[in-house]
């Protein structure tokens, strides 16, 4: 797939994401099979929503609820990687680029056992097509070992995505209708 044809992509799911955002939808879910990977003293990547996302905050609620450590992306630009930060979860967050949300750059980097990923698709064998900078492509390969959760809405799943040789399958996609795996 060319790049044009992944911006072309892009698009069109941000505007499938944003239909069904505009008209109400569900929260997600905790699934049990998500409570069941967790465990006390493990590292969670979480993320702030932005846009259409849907919002993760149930599911680290439930991996604090089992004691584990909540990390936030930290972005400082499209060309450099993604570094996951410590979080208490009633820190303040500051502003970082393409509107995220984010904890002090000065707070600690852990490394996460569970990483939830945004996305703006995904197919059956969840791979998933994210914004275009490679940041959680490049952390899958950084953090080989963490179990990699996709955060979706239903409308974002399609038949097949094509995959280059730098893209990484997710361990599991939680929708508002529910837990998916390959």
């Amino acid at each position: 797939m060319t790049e044009l044809d992944k911006r072309a992509q892009r698009a069109l799911m941000r505007a499938a994401r944003d239909v069904f955002v505009s008209a109400g939808h569900p929260t997600i879910a905790v699934p049990s099979a998500f409570r069941d990977r967790l465990s006390h003293g493990a590292t969670m990547a979480s993320y702030v929503a932005v846009g259409g996302e849907p919002d993760p905050s149930p599911l680290a609620r439930a991996a604090v609820e089992a004691g584990c450590a909540i990390v936030l992306p930290h972005v400082t630009s499209r060309a450099e990687p993604i570094r996951f930060l410590a979080w208490d979860t009633e820190a303040m967050l500051q502003d970082g680029p393409f509107r995220l949300r984010q904890p002090a750059a000065d707070a600690a980097e852990l490394a996460p056992d569970i990483i939830l990923a945004p996305l703006l698709a995904f197919d059956g064998t969840l791979n998933r097509l994210g914004q275009g900078a490679g940041h959680y492509d490049r952390a899958f390969v950084r953090f080989p070992d963490a179990w990699r959760v996709g955060v979706a809405w239903s409308v974002q799943q399609v038949d097949r995505l094509p995959l280059d040789t730098w893209d990484v399958p997710l361990h599991a996609v939680v929708t508002e209708r529910g837990w998916l795996t390959p």
